[in-house]
């Protein structure tokens, strides 16, 4: 596929390749078992870069634990033959059509009730990531996948952390810079679920104009444009900014009254507006919620609360950021063995074989061999 070699379980027929990224080639496919559509994601080399490595186990770990139609699923992550020492590794999930990047740069017309819907089910599936304790940290249109049908799932959780996961992931750099909040760009330590909220504004504002609200070149780029739009900011709505250099930048920015979303949006419906321009806040403590949002007007006969139960119970990632690749290997590993139970019982049969004989029958010694010589070759 592209000049990449798929080893893949003998139950996928692949079809063709459909993307490419700097983690490798997806290629469509079919389970012959279930005669199910499905993507598979070759991520190339995984442990080349241990941040990427990284991301890779925290997509499987959070993608284990959440089932929602707005939350892409994953179906399978196939087990490698050489088990210390494999380098590549294969999920697979649903097949969706496309992504919300290319219809909006599309030709293709984009009414009032498409870009309601698209929004809609974001926060639908948002609501439901937030209730889980998840911040996603990287919602951009490319990371919304679209079917036919308008129905759109959301993908990539590879930036994603659960609560504070210890405060460790508080400064980092996060969310591709057009989408991201302004107390991301001015690098404050303390935020919160208000950072999806504001990237989903920004994917509103880019339905509704088919081009990014703020395209910044660099971060203080990005913040000029912000308050080019939005106008200067009062003194109150400052507070949260906690870095000193960061409020005297802030500060330092010519004056702007703004710009009125309806000017920029004359054929919206105003009441996409007034949704838009409460998302849109540059104040994170005033930013309307997820939950505000689906109640908002706008949303009016789509969201049904007793549809939308939150997550059972908040998920709790606890990923050292320090781990070595030994550490990292098991651990995704362990998410492997979740969707291979038979590679499971295996492993344990295995090791109870090597404690000693007259633990397992000749049967089960047997069934253990067969496995052994599918799944592990040390």
């Amino acid at each position: 596929m592209w000049q990449t070699l798929f080893e893949i379980d003998t139950k996928y027929v692949p079809i063709k390749p459909i993307g490419r990224g700097a983690y490798g080639v997806v290629c469509s496919s079919i389970n012959r078992e279930t005669n199910e559509r499905v993507a598979i994601k070759k991520i190339t080399n995984v442990f080349g870069n241990r941040v990427d490595a990284l991301r890779t186990l925290r997509e499987l770990q959070l993608l284990r634990h959440i089932r929602h139609e707005n939350v892409i699923a994953l179906k399978d992550v196939m087990m490698p033959i050489h088990r210390t020492s494999f380098k590549d590794v294969y999920l697979v999930y649903e097949l969706m059509d496309t992504d919300l990047h290319h219809i909006i740069k599309s030709s293709q017309p984009l009414s009032n009730d498409h870009g309601k819907y698209f929004v809609f089910q974001l926060l639908h599936g948002l609501k439901y990531l937030h209730s889980a304790n998840v911040l996603h940290r990287d919602l951009k249109p490319g990371n919304l996948l679209v079917n036919a049908n308008c129905e759109l799932k959301i993908c990539d959780f590879g930036l994603a952390r659960t609560g504070r996961d210890n405060g460790q992931f508080m400064t980092e750099y996060v969310v591709t810079r057009w989408y991201r909040a302004p107390e991301l760009l001015l690098c404050c330590d303390n935020y919160g679920t208000s950072i999806d909220v504001w990237s989903v504004g920004c994917i509103f504002a880019e339905i509704l104009g088919r081009k990014p609200i703020f395209p910044g070149t660099e971060c203080l780029n990005q913040l000029k444009l912000i308050i080019n739009v939005l106008g200067s900011q009062h003194e109150a709505d400052l507070q949260f900014i906690d870095n000193p250099k960061a409020r005297r930048f802030i500060k330092s920015l010519p004056y702007s009254r703004g710009v009125h979303f309806s000017s920029l949006y004359p054929q919206a419906d105003p009441l996409a507006i007034d949704l838009l321009r409460r998302m849109l806040v540059f104040d994170p403590s005033k930013r309307i919620t997820v939950t505000e949002a689906l109640h908002h007007p706008y949303m009016s006969g789509l969201y049904d609360p007793s549809r939308n139960p939150p997550a059972q119970i908040p998920i709790n990632l606890d990923i050292d950021e320090n781990l070595g690749e030994p550490m990292i290997r098991e651990m995704m590993l362990r998410e492997m063995l979740h969707h291979h139970p038979e590679a499971a019982y295996t492993n344990t049969v295995l090791q109870e074989a090597s404690e000693g004989p007259h633990l397992i029958s000749r049967n089960e010694t047997t069934q253990a061999t067969v496995f052994h010589h599918y799944y592990y070759y040390y």
